[in-house]
């Protein structure tokens, strides 16, 4: 099973429209995700605390379905969620139909509202729960890309991609980019103290990328555990997004032997956005090339822990400190 997508809710102009249909949760979820999720379960909380949405692989094998259950539940348990939506995408499955079941048969049993579980296949959605009209239980069609919801997205400048395959291709490895990079990789060296973090927020502040030179300064001094706090322990939510923007960009022009900083760095800024699909695709570009690379390993337990990045100013490391925001 690959990791579960979990994030925060939406920001505030796409959560501001109100689902109030199935139709609307429908096109709500790949909003909220970034994606289309395929053959996976999805849960996205109603109201607050503990506001959270999680994606996990559909399993082949129903005997696996309790693994499902586990890592939607606990998650959803550690954070206080109250009340939830289930959205299967599948088609007609006996495990799509088990998972759908248990999900709601367990978070009722753990004090978790299910206001409702739907089944999302071919652009269409279909009701699980008893009491829907006979039409919803034969589908009911919807146009993700005519919906409010969508439109709102596209203003606000999110984009929503075609599959988790998708996702991660937008940080995958440019070629040509990274034979530009060679040569300056060739010859770069670890910068002073505190100049990573200076050359970072001055990009961050103006939007601009690095500089081949920059570049490959940048990706020797991050492999430096030591030194790699100035790349991200100062980031906070309001430049996160543009922080994201600059560790994309050079992840796609790095090659593996200095992708894996970076590729923590943008791990940790999709985090801090509420991205946690872009975040673990990051955490796994970042252990393709390091497995157990410590930011990385930071990351990930704040998206298997459902950690919310509002908690990040409390979690922030102090100057000097060695306590793991995770823990």
């Amino acid at each position: 099973m690959d990791p579960t997508d979990r994030t925060p809710p939406a920001p505030a102009p796409v959560t501001a429209l109100t689902a109030r249909t199935p139709g609307d949760i429908a096109a709500f979820v790949p909003v909220a995700l970034g994606f289309v999720p395929d053959h996976s379960v999805v849960m996205v909380s109603i109201g607050s605390p503990g506001s959270m949405n999680a994606r996990v692989d559909l399993p082949h094998d129903p005997d696996d379905v309790d693994d499902v259950v586990e890592a939607l539940l606990r998650p959803a348990l550690r954070n206080g969620v109250r009340e939830v939506v289930v959205v299967v995408y599948d088609d007609d499955t006996t495990v799509a139909d088990e998972a759908a079941w248990a999900i709601h048969e367990e978070f009722t049993a753990a004090g978790i509202g299910v206001r409702e579980v739907l089944r999302v296949h071919d652009d269409h959605w279909y009701a699980v729960l008893p009491g829907a009209p006979l039409a919803a239980y034969q589908g009911v069609r919807f146009t993700l890309a005519e919906h409010a919801f969508t439109a709102q997205a596209v203003f606000d400048g999110r984009v929503t991609h075609a599959s988790r395959e998708a996702l991660r291709a937008t940080i995958a490895t440019d070629v040509d980019a990274v034979r530009r990079a060679e040569p300056d990789l060739a010859v770069a060296s670890l910068l002073p103290a505190g100049a990573l973090g200076a050359l970072t927020r001055r990009h961050v502040a103006k939007r601009t990328t690095f500089s081949g030179a920059e570049l490959a300064s940048a990706a020797v001094t991050v492999a430096s555990a030591g030194r790699r706090e100035e790349a991200w322990a100062w980031l906070s939510r309001d430049d996160a997004r543009r922080a994201v923007e600059l560790w994309s960009d050079a992840v796609r022009r790095l090659p593996s032997s200095h992708v894996a900083g970076p590729a923590a760095v943008l791990a940790f800024a999709a985090w801090l956005v509420g991205d946690g699909a872009l975040a673990w695709c990051a955490v796994d570009r970042c252990r393709e090339a390091e497995p157990d690379h410590s930011l990385a390993g930071l990351v990930a337990q704040l998206l298997e822990s459902a950690t919310s990045p509002d908690t990040w100013e409390v979690l922030r490391p102090r100057p000097g400190s060695t306590a793991d925001p995770a823990a």
